[in-house]
């Protein structure tokens, strides 16, 4: 389970990229970061997954504090971050087994790991191939399998399907949703709402650094009097906006 607690991030002086940012991500569910290009989101995720450190507030992962216990909160996430950073002259297999050995994994439970993650992601024709010259969605596979590879309740994707062709996209949302099945906590950017709403038990909206709105796809439609999540979305940004 993942708790925030009013994060807040400012760069330099004038940026307040991420204001008082309050939400909670549940296990066996998965919650939708969703907002406009420069609204804080990947800031949020980053701050999460320990990259950066907020200025104020914190963020729990399965109890651990993001701030004072990093290693911890590592160990119990799994991060498919905007920018992939595989070893081209690694095969998918080797860049999959590299980070198992990161996160200590012995050899036979990893090399089960590896096996698990390749046949549900479709993975077996690339597994042995060097990674340089792979395309958006074998590249975005592996890094998947990579974050994943050391069995992590939380699992922080950011915008997962992006780039992906319609079978590879739809091969992504049902293994999202396997992991959902599986109890893990979920919580993932996207900029498609029909995604959004077909995905997503619960939906955080988040505007010029902070929470806009947040329920399920259902409350929102409810809170806003439309009928698509699109024109929800819009109302609620455009009104937030109206409002700094």
């Amino acid at each position: 389970m993942i708790d925030v607690q009013g994060l807040s991030k400012t760069f330099g002086k004038k940026v307040k990229a991420v204001q008082n940012v309050s939400f909670s991500a549940r296990n066996g569910q998965i919650t939708g970061l969703l907002g406009p290009n420069g609204a804080g989101k990947s800031t949020t995720l980053r701050m999460l997954y320990t990259l950066l450190k907020p200025d104020s507030g914190t963020a729990y992962v399965d109890g651990y504090d993001i701030s004072s216990s990093p290693i911890e909160v590592q160990s119990r996430i799994g991060v498919l971050s905007d920018a992939q950073g595989l070893y081209p002259r690694l095969t998918a297999r080797e860049n999959i087994r590299y980070f198992g050995q990161l996160h200590g994994l012995e050899v036979e439970e990893l090399e089960g790991r590896i096996d698990s993650l390749m046949t549900m992601l479709e993975m077996k024709p690339i597994a042995d191939r060097r990674t340089a010259g792979f395309s958006t969605g074998e590249r975005l596979k592996v890094a998947i399998a990579r974050a994943l590879v050391h069995d992590p309740d939380n699992i922080l994707l950011d915008e997962p399907t992006n780039g992906l062709d319609v079978k590879s996209t739809r091969t992504m949302r049902e293994f999202i949703r396997r992991l959902k099945e599986e109890g893990k906590c979920i919580l993932f950017t996207s900029h498609i709402m029909q995604e959004v709403a077909a995905l997503c038990d619960q939906i955080v909206i988040i505007s010029n650094g902070m929470v806009a709105a947040q329920g399920t796809s259902a409350e929102l439609l409810h809170h806003t009097g439309r009928d698509n999540l699109e024109d929800a979305f819009i109302d609620i940004i455009g009104t937030e906006e109206g409002l700094s």
